[in-house]
């Protein structure tokens, strides 16, 4: 292959991001873009992404993995966690669902497909990891209950810690030795110390009258890249194995992503949650904390093949979680109004 068309195939990646993302028509998945953007980079040029670390492949991750959780840290507020209260049942829900149906649809849809064992653990983490950042923003999209999204990102991050590790040795343990502890303090290293340093980050800046809203959109913006940036560089890591198992691994993850959707919402009707909520639910379940799954694999369980289902659900959550949002938001909920996080 000559030398000029990795560069040439990822500037058109780049070119076709930046359309979809300032097209007025296509803006609603302008993140999504830039997310399977980050991941074809990785694949058609991985060094432009290995060959320029500062430091190792394994603590470059984490780094990024905690500037995204600090900068969804500073998007929240004391008062997201008092909501509890205000929405006990529709947080209770949300968590339960989270933590059951996910992990159980990546282990069973692993053994469906006929996943090596790596590849399945990889579906395990994920499926036991916490909500997904990018689920506010498309809550927001589809005109759901971003009150009830938020809370529930930040209820689940803070579960992690006991819920992941539990859910990982529930379904891995057969395969793995699962050090229960480890896993324990790299979740409170990764996620939950930047989290707390961004909602203390958040409070800092309303004391010293710091104009909230363009703070969270910066720091909402740094999380994102983030965010494009561990996939990108688990995509260029691991190339050759996407190549062999990417085909196979797609659908599982699709079906992961999409049946997580299904279940979230019809769990929470089931519950007796309105549909508005339901939905809101629905895309809290269905969109993971990916980048908190690939950590793990590589930091803690030193496996980075298991690091590869994480990296591919990515841009699969982002795109079918813009398209619902779309769907969605033209055919608003009877009760949304009543959900509005104003009243």
């Amino acid at each position: 292959m000559p030398s000029f068309i990795p560069p040439l195939a990822l500037l058109i990646v780049l070119i076709a991001a930046i359309v979809i993302a300032v097209h007025p028509k296509s803006r609603t998945y302008g993140f999504a873009s830039w997310v399977v953007a980050a991941v074809l980079g990785g694949l058609i040029y991985p060094k432009l992404y290995l060959d320029y670390l500062p430091t190792d492949y394994s603590t470059f991750l984490n780094y990024l993995l905690q500037i995204a959780m600090f900068g969804m840290g500073a998007t929240l507020t004391v008062e997201d966690f008092q909501r509890i209260l205000k929405m006990p049942k529709a947080v209770f829900v949300g968590a339960v669902l989270q933590f059951s149906v996910m992990p159980f649809l990546g282990w069973s849809l692993s053994k469906a497909l006929s996943l090596p064992p790596e590849l399945t653990l990889g579906m395990i983490l994920l499926g036991a990891s916490p909500g997904g950042i990018s689920s506010n923003v498309i809550t927001y999209l589809a005109k759901g209950n971003v009150a009830l999204s938020v809370t529930m990102t930040a209820v689940s991050t803070l579960l992690a810690p006991v819920m992941t590790p539990l859910m990982v040795y529930v379904y891995a343990r057969e395969t793995i030795e699962v050090d229960y502890v480890k896993m324990f303090l790299s979740i409170i290293n990764t996620v939950v110390v930047p989290v707390a340093l961004g909602l203390i980050a958040n409070m800092a800046m309303k004391r010293l009258k710091i104009d909230p809203k363009r703070a969270e959109r910066f720091l909402a913006l740094v999380s994102m890249v983030a965010i494009c940036g561990i996939c990108g560089l688990i995509a260029a890591k691991s190339q050759s194995q996407i190549v062999q198992v990417g085909l196979v691994l797609l659908v599982g993850v699709t079906l992961h992503n999409l049946l997580g959707y299904l279940l979230g919402y019809w769990g929470s009707r089931f519950a007796g949650l309105n549909i508005c909520d339901s939905r809101t639910v629905a895309i809290e379940v269905g969109l993971q904390n990916g980048g908190m799954a690939a950590n793990l694999a590589v930091d803690v369980l030193k496996n980075a093949s298991a690091a590869i289902a994480p990296a591919l659900f990515a841009p699969v959550m982002n795109v079918s979680g813009s398209i619902l949002a779309s769907i969605w938001a033209q055919s608003p909920s009877p009760d949304t109004e009543a959900t509005d996080p104003k009243n």
